[in-house]
C-alpha cells in the first residue's frame, strides 16, 4: 500500500476499494443520542481501473454505495457497487466498454469494421450510461441511486442490493436531469431535465414524479436550440421553483461528433463569459413561469444552498464560479504529485444571495459577509456532504439565537462521512451537535473508505416494516 501525500491522494481519489457487503461494526467513541437511529446512506465513485483501462475522470467512476446503520448507540458499516448494467458490462469484458461523462470508450480492435462502423454511428445520440454516481432519492418508501442522465436504479437500503432500473423516457421526453430532486409536502418527487431537440425544440422540463408515474408540470424553451445549459441543481421555495440558465452549456453539435472526433462529452461543456445569466422562477401553483425576466453576469454554479420567500421577494443562495474550472480539479491525472499546483482554482467558490421581488422587473443582489461563524476541522480529514438531522423535540429550525436547548444533541445531529489523507488515520463517521458545531460521537471504521458525492439519513421509522427486522437477524 501506497504512503505519504501521493499514496493517500491515490487512495482516496483513484483507488479501486473494495466492497463490504456485510455489516461491519464500527468502534464508538463518545454518546450518541438515543432518538438516533437510521441508515445514513452515501454514493459516489469507487472503482477506476477495469482490468488493463482506467477512467480520466474521479466523477466516471463506477458507483459504490456505502452505509452507517446507527442502532441502540452502535454504528454498522456496509459497502457494495451497484450492480447496474454498465458495471456488469465491463467486468465482464474486463475493461471500460461503456462511456462515461469525462471518459470514452471505443469498440475492441479486434471487431470488424462493419462492426466498429456501427458503433461510431449508434454514439452519434448517445444512450447515457446507468453508473448511478451521484445521489440517493427517495420516493415514498422506494429508495434508488441517481445521477444526471435519463436513467435511475432501486435499491435496497438495507442491503444495498441493486434493484430494477427506471428510464425516465419511457415517462418525460428528457435526455438529461438533475441528480439533486426536491420533495414537497405531499411526498412527492420534483426533479429537472433536458430534452434535447425533440420535436425540433430544446427545452427544460420540470417533472413530479407522484406514487404512479412522472409527470410533466412546466417545460422551458432553452435560449439556443443547441446550446442548453448546464445545470446541476435548482432552487425551490414554497410556492415557486428556481431555475438558473447558465452561459456553461453543452454544445449539442459537438456531443454528437464527439465519438468519432475521439474526445469525451465532458469536453463539449463550454462556458460563455461574455453571456448573461437568466434566472426563471415557476409558480407552482400556476404551472407557469412568471413573466418577469431576471438576469445578472456570466456565473457558473452546482449547487444551491437555500430558497425561501419573504415580504414578496424570493430569496435564494448559490454557490457561484466565475469559470467552469472546478471540474477539470478532479480529472485524475492532476492528482498526482504536483497536486496543489494542479488543483489551483482560477475561481474561488462564492456564496451569493439573489433577492427577486414578485411584484416589479429588477433584481437585487446581496453577497453575504458574516462576521461569525463556527466549524469543525481536523488535520488530514476529508469531510463528504454533511447531512442534518433533526432532534425529534426540537419545534424551531436549528439556529442558535432562537433555540433554548442547552442538552447536546437536542438542536440535531450533523453527520459526515470523513476520509483521511494520514495513512496511519482510520476513516470515521463523524456525529456533531448542530447547534454548536461541537463533535460528541466518531464511529471509526477499519477499510479504505472512498470519498463520496451526496446521499441521505432514513429514519428508523421512516424503514419499510419488512425490513425491521434485516439488521437484528444478520448480527445474531
Amino acid at each position: 500500500m501506497a504512503s505519504g501525500p501521493l499514496g493517500a491522494l491515490e487512495a482516496i481519489f483513484g483507488r479501486n476499494k473494495e466492497e463490504h457487503p456485510e455489516p461491519l461494526r464500527a468502534e464508538v467513541t463518545g454518546e450518541i443520542p438515543s432518538w438516533m437511529e437510521g441508515i445514513l446512506l452515501r454514493n459516489g465513485p469507487g472503482m477506476h481501473t477495469i482490468g488493463e483501462s482506467k477512467y480520466n475522470h474521479w466523477f466516471d467512476g463506477m458507483a459504490l454505495l456505502h452505509s452507517f446503520t446507527i442502532k441502540n448507540g452502535e454504528v454498522f458499516y456496509r459497502s457494495k457497487y451497484l450492480r447496474s448494467d454498465t458495471y456488469n458490462c465491463n467486468i465482464e469484458a474486463n475493461r471500460i466498454v461503456v462511456s462515461e461523462f469525462g471518459t470514452m470508450a471505443y469498440p475492441d480492435p479486434c471487431k470488424n469494421i462493419f462492426a466498429k462502423a456501427f458503433c461510431y454511428l449508434s454514439h452519434t445520440i448517445p444512450e447515457f450510461t446507468d453508473n448511478c454516481l451521484i445521489n440517493i432519492m427517495r420516493n415514498g418508501e422506494d429508495i434508488y441511486a441517481t445521477s444526471e442522465v435519463n436513467f435511475i436504479r432501486k435499491i435496497n437500503p438495507q442491503t444495498l442490493e441493486t434493484l430494477e432500473k427506471v428510464d425516465y423516457t419511457k415517462y418525460v421526453a428528457i435526455n438529461l436531469a438533475t441528480s439533486h430532486p426536491h420533495y414537497d409536502s405531499a411526498g412527492n418527487v420534483l426533479n429537472m431535465g433536458t430534452s434535447i431537440v425533440d420535436k425540433g425544440k430544446t427545452k427544460y422540463v420540470i417533472f413530479k414524479i407522484p406514487s404512479a408515474a412522472p409527470e410533466v408540470m412546466c417545460t422551458i424553451p432553452s435560449r439556443s436550440l443547441l446550446h442548453p445549459s448546464y445545470y446541476h441543481s435548482f432552487g425551490m421555495s414554497e410556492n415557486y421553483i428556481i431555475f438558473v440558465e447558465q452561459p456553461f452549456k453543452l454544445d449539442i453539435l459537438k456531443m454528437a461528433t464527439a465519438y468519432i472526433r475521439g474526445v469525451n462529452w465532458a469536453s463539449c461543456l463550454i462556458f460563455h463569459k461574455d453571456d448573461k445569466t437568466w434566472i426563471h422562477l415557476i409558480d407552482k401553483r400556476t404551472k407557469k413561469v412568471t413573466s418577469t425576466k431576471f438576469y445578472t453576469d456570466a456565473m457558473v454554479l452546482f449547487h444551491h444552498v437555500n430558497a425561501y420567500e419573504e415580504d414578496d421577494h424570493v430569496v435564494f443562495d448559490v454557490i457561484s464560479y466565475t469559470d467552469n474550472s472546478l471540474y477539470q480539479m478532479f480529472y485524475l491525472k492532476n492528482l498526482d504529485s504536483n497536486f496543489e499546483n494542479n488543483v489551483k482554482l482560477a475561481a474561488i467558490p462564492t456564496c451569493k444571495r439573489f433577492v427577486l421581488p414578485l411584484q416589479c422587473d429588477k433584481v437585487v443582489k446581496f453577497d453575504i459577509l458574516t462576521k461569525k461563524r463556527i466549524h469543525w476541522e481536523e488535520e488530514h480529514c476529508w469531510p463528504a456532504e454533511p447531512i442534518f438531522v433533526p432532534s425529534p423535540n426540537t419545534k424551531e429550525e436549528d439556529d442558535g439565537r432562537r433555540h433554548d436547548s442547552s442538552v447536546t444533541g437536542e438542536a440535531g445531529i450533523i453527520l459526515s462521512a470523513i476520509v483521511t489523507s494520514e495513512p496511519e488515520k482510520l476513516p470515521f463517521l463523524l456525529i456533531l451537535d448542530a447547534k454548536t458545531f461541537k463533535e460528541i460521537a466518531r464511529a471509526t471504521v477499519n477499510v479504505e473508505l472512498h470519498l463520496d458525492l451526496h446521499g441521505c439519513f432514513i429514519p428508523q421509522k421512516d424503514l419499510k416494516t419488512e425490513h425491521e427486522g434485516d439488521l437484528d437477524k444478520e448480527l445474531e
